[in-house]
């Protein structure tokens, strides 16, 4: 919560925040609204994202951008990457892994200033493997 500059945190951000937190799943908006209503049964969807967005902006978690799915956020704001399931959409993170692009190398070969890089691996969860034929 400290990570919050310059904005109030009012008490349904606070909620909004610890639930993100809460849900290490890597949760879509439509998630942390369904767990925030436990506690504020009143709040509307648009309030949540407008709170996700805040917070998001602020620092305080971070907003998972995946190819052809919706945005999902992130109470781990330590670097970190992420692996996508391609058949159900979970995410989860990947703490040990280490991968470097050299800046210098960037900008050698394109008019760009490096300023940083967005990397998601993919493949299939543990669960959907489970579930698929065994010849496969």
């Amino acid at each position: 919560m400290e990570n919050v500059k310059h904005q109030r945190m009012t008490r349904q951000r606070r909620i909004v925040l610890e639930e993100v937190r809460r849900l290490d799943n890597h949760p879509t908006a439509d998630e942390v609204y369904r767990a925030v209503r436990a506690h504020l049964p009143k709040i509307s969807l648009g309030t949540v994202y407008r709170n996700l967005d805040v917070l998001s902006e602020s620092g305080a978690i971070g907003k998972v951008e995946t190819l052809g799915s919706q945005y999902r956020f992130d109470g781990n704001t330590e670097d970190h990457f992420h692996v996508r399931c391609v058949e159900c959409g979970r995410i989860d993170d990947l703490e040990a892994v280490d991968v470097r692009v050299p800046e210098a190398l960037v900008e050698e070969v394109s008019e760009y200033q490096f300023v940083g890089y967005r990397l998601e691996f993919v493949g299939v969860c543990p669960a959907c493997r489970e579930r698929r034929p065994q010849h496969e």
